[in-house]
């Protein structure tokens, strides 16, 4: 199976997965930073942008498998939302590979239970599951509209999104519905122990799907991992604010 990647610079590789519904377009503006130290690498995830191929299986360890096809030997590997997710999942299954692990707005358990009070509803995911049936090109915009709520540039970052995520066609509906369970279903709280390499969670002050309290939890979890709160963010802070975002994220790598 073919996945899109792009990649620009010269340096250590940094490779960049994106969160459900997007592509590796989302990155563009944090591009010119990263790739003036860095052989930086974008993916399409597979049924998403420009990757239009889809498993039938579409599982956490099968996409981790697929981008261990196609990534680099040796890389920091950044992952947002549902790409943080994938990401834990390749450091967890090619630790020799990643040498740092940045997990942008990235919960290792997405829905909310008992044991994990900061998460997000379950009948949130439900609830747009429901929507791919009716309409999916509306269920992202939702979606969209849920990210950058408490933005202090929501406004903005809402266009910013919807521009890229269509960009390239809709992404495919098996996908869409792929990427909605592992987030409604993974739990990968009890193995974030394994994960050596240092690691970095950056988290937006006023994300409503990762909040700050999950993250500090998150963070408790791993041996090696410190966090960083991007005052006045949602959940791409990347997108809302590429400073702050960059100066962090430049330092830990």
């Amino acid at each position: 199976m073919s996945l899109f990647t792009q990649t620009t610079g010269e340096g250590p590789d940094v490779v960049l997965l994106h969160g459900w519904g997007m592509n590796g377009d989302v990155w563009e503006g944090i591009l010119p930073a990263l790739s003036k130290q860095y052989r930086t690498t974008i993916v399409d995830l597979p049924g998403h942008g420009r990757s239009l191929d889809c498993p039938t299986n579409y599982t956490l360890t099968n996409l981790a498998a697929l981008l261990s096809e196609t990534l680099p030997q040796k890389m920091s590997l950044i992952g947002w939302s549902l790409g943080g997710m994938i990401a834990t999942q390749f450091a967890l299954d090619n630790p020799h590979r990643v040498d740092k692990l940045a997990l942008i707005a990235s919960a290792p358990q997405f829905v909310r239970d008992d044991s994990w009070p900061d998460g997000t509803d379950a009948d949130v995911l439900d609830g747009f599951a429901e929507g791919l049936k009716q309409n999916y090109q509306q269920t992202i915009n939702r979606f969209i509209a849920i990210q950058a709520m408490g933005s202090d540039h929501a406004r903005e970052e809402q266009r910013t999104l919807r521009e890229r995520v269509f960009r390239h066609g809709n992404p495919q509906p098996a996908a869409l519905k792929g990427g909605l369970d592992i987030l409604r279903h993974t739990n990968l709280r009890s193995r974030l122990k394994e994960i050596q390499c240092p690691s970095l969670l950056i988290a937006g002050e006023h994300d409503t799907l990762f909040r700050r309290a999950a993250a500090e939890k998150a963070q408790a979890l791993f041996n090696n991992a410190s966090l960083a709160v991007v005052p006045g963010a949602g959940h791409a802070p990347f997108l809302s604010h590429p400073d702050i975002f960059l100066n962090s994220l430049l330092s830990f790598l």
